[in-house]
Order: structure tokens, then sequence, then C-alpha cells
């Protein structure tokens, strides 16, 4: 059995905070970055040309919450990922089961090609990983897990971390003091995902 509890994660995770495997081991610390990183909810939040045209041709079909375990294990091999331990896995699906964390996947031909996953509390969705076996799979689900955002009046979408892939989304890092800030605030609006 995990050590990662429903209400340990909830409680870290509306404190900043969450764990990651640090080797291949399974070896679990926790963090809280400073800076920490974003993604805009607003009219900041920017898709490039060439995603506007695949979005268009409606190549991929996208659904939530219909294969949160395939999600989460597709990321966990994806890129020579260390961090997605076998109790970080066990513990994620557990939160799912309760309700707290929530998969975007892409679909091309009924097979699962890229998603996203991550947890939700109130109004704050913190992303946790991505993947993609296609072209564009990660960055479709993305579009859609931030347009369910948007239509759900959700206040903070948290990546922990930049990176390139992120950054040409709007992507931006403010000091955790200010995150802290910002993540009260999401924790008082009581969002459905």
């Amino acid at each position: 059995m995990s050590a990662l509890s429903v209400e340990m994660l909830l409680t870290a995770y509306g404190q900043g905070i969450f764990p990651m495997a640090v080797n291949r081991h399974g070896d679990l610390r926790w963090f809280s970055p400073d800076p920490r990183a974003l993604i805009p909810l607003d009219n900041r939040f920017h898709i490039s040309r060439g995603l506007k045209r695949a979005l268009k041709k409606r190549r991929f079909d996208v659904t939530v919450d219909e294969d949160f375990e395939g999600v989460i294990r597709a990321c966990s091999t994806a890129h020579g990922s260390t961090w997605i331990s076998k109790e970080i896995l066990h513990a994620y699906c557990n939160l799912h089961q309760h309700g707290f964390a929530h998969s975007v996947e892409t679909r091309l031909d009924g097979k699962l090609v890229g998603g996203l996953y991550g947890v939700h509390i109130r109004g704050a969705f913190f992303g946790e990983s991505m993947f993609h076996r296609e072209t564009d799979a990660s960055k479709v689900a993305l579009v859609a897990l931030v347009e369910r955002l948007r239509a759900s009046g959700f206040v903070l979408l948290d990546t922990q971390w930049t990176t390139p892939h992120l950054e040409q989304f709007g992507a931006f890092e403010i000091p955790r003091s200010d995150y802290l800030k910002l993540l009260a605030i999401a924790l008082q609006h009581d969002c459905a995902f």
C-alpha cells in the first residue's frame, strides 16, 4: 500500500508541494519550486499557426478520463522518465478514483496516441505530465485542457517547472511567494472538472 494517501497528497498540493520519484529505485522527494511555472488561462495562452491548422483538421479524437491509467503509464515511459515510480502511479490512480486526478486523451483511429494528466483541487489544476506518440497529440490534449478549465472558471494551471515545449503556449514563471497567493485564491473557487 502506498504511503501517499489521498489526504496527504491533497494537503501537500494545497500548500504548493508535490512528490516525485528521484531515481529508478522510486525514492520519493517533495518539491515546491521557486520560481513556479504556470500556463495562462487568459488570452496570453498561445496556439501556434501550425497547431491551429492541425486543430482544424480534427485528426484526433479527444476524450477525458476514459483511460487515466493508460495515460499515466504512457507518461511513465516517455522520455526515459524516472519520476513516475510504481508508488506514484498507484497513488495518482487512487486520486483519480476519488475524483481528484484527471486525464485528457488524444486518440487516432481509437488508439491512445497522446495525452496528459494532473490533479484538480477546487479552482486549481496541477499539470503533472504529458506524452505523445503522434505529432501534435499532446499539444491537442493541452489545448483541450485549457478550454475545459476556462469553461469551468478555473483560476490556476500549474505546470511546476517550465520547458521550451510549454513556453510555446505562453508558460511563464512567478516567484513561489506570488504562486502561493494565487493558489490560495484558486482554492477559494469551487470548480468542477
